[in-house]
């Protein structure tokens, strides 16, 4: 099985989804959502997380998680390895819950997490389970937004920290702000790569470990070399005909930055062979 691509440093930020194996439900009961919340209570205290968001959906999670000693990874094996286990028992099943690797998108905070922390609450509102976000018992909106008291395990003070000092006013506003979103587009149609929702100054920010990636070939290509520069770039028409300058470009374009042979040929008009 291929490995998604994992982007982990101190200080990043995740959007966190699994899905039951074969769409089927991972939560039958309030009971099995209780305890995936205690287990996710769990990994925030030993992982030093701190978590900004969540939604616990039918057969799928949503989490909003900033991993501040850069351990996403060890985090999720606890979440997911130890929710399976306890679901297995109490359920008297065997095998996977979950559908494969859960997915995560490293996210730009300046740009997305705000939109990201309202999208995420929001999910019961847009699958038409209950009309008003305040409806639903198994989101951090109502927590957020000042309506009952925070689980130990989420944090509040980012989020209302957007809408100013005042607690109070900031709640109220965190309300409003995720009410005026229900009529808003997802923020991925500007994900890049399957795995990263950034703006320019961000992806130039985290390059340099994009690249550390680009040589591990169980990582899907289209995540390895997202941000490649295109053949056009590397082979521009002007300098084709400079044998030098063309031979270290082919060599470049396709060991470093990942192109087939038989890509380059059909850019430059040869034949591979």
């Amino acid at each position: 099985m291929a490995r998604p691509l994992r982007i982990e440093f101190p200080g990043a930020v995740y959007h966190v989804t699994s899905r039951g194996n074969a769409r089927l439900p991972i939560f039958e009961d309030n009971q099995d959502r209780r305890r995936f919340l205690s287990v996710l209570d769990e990994a925030v205290k030993r992982f030093n997380w701190l978590c900004h968001a969540y939604c616990l959906m039918g057969n799928h999670y949503h989490l909003l998680v900033e991993t501040i000693d850069g351990n996403l990874s060890a985090g999720m094996r606890h979440v997911n390895g130890v929710f399976t286990q306890a679901y297995n028992r109490r359920h008297n099943r065997v095998g996977h819950l979950l559908q494969g690797r859960y997915k995560s998108i490293l996210v730009d905070r300046d740009n997305y997490l705000l939109e990201l922390c309202r999208y995420v609450v929001l999910n019961p509102v847009r699958a038409d389970i209950v009309k008003h976000p305040g409806k639903y018992g198994w989101s951090s909106y109502k927590a957020s937004a000042g309506l009952i008291r925070k689980p130990a395990f989420l944090t509040v003070d980012w989020i209302l920290g957007q809408f100013g000092e005042n607690r109070l006013d900031a709640q109220r506003a965190y309300r409003q702000f995720v009410l005026a979103g229900v009529s808003e587009s997802s923020p991925w149609e500007n994900l890049k790569a399957q795995c990263i929702l950034g703006g320019k100054e961000f992806i130039e920010k985290i390059m340099p470990m994009l690249k550390e990636k680009s040589q591990l070939t169980e990582i899907p290509k289209r995540e390895r070399f997202a941000f490649r520069p295109s053949l056009e770039q590397l082979l521009p028409v002007g300098e084709q005909n400079i044998k030098t300058k063309r031979s270290q470009a082919i060599q470049a374009a396709h060991i470093d930055y990942g192109y087939t042979l038989s890509e380059i040929a059909r850019h430059l008009g040869l034949h591979y062979v």
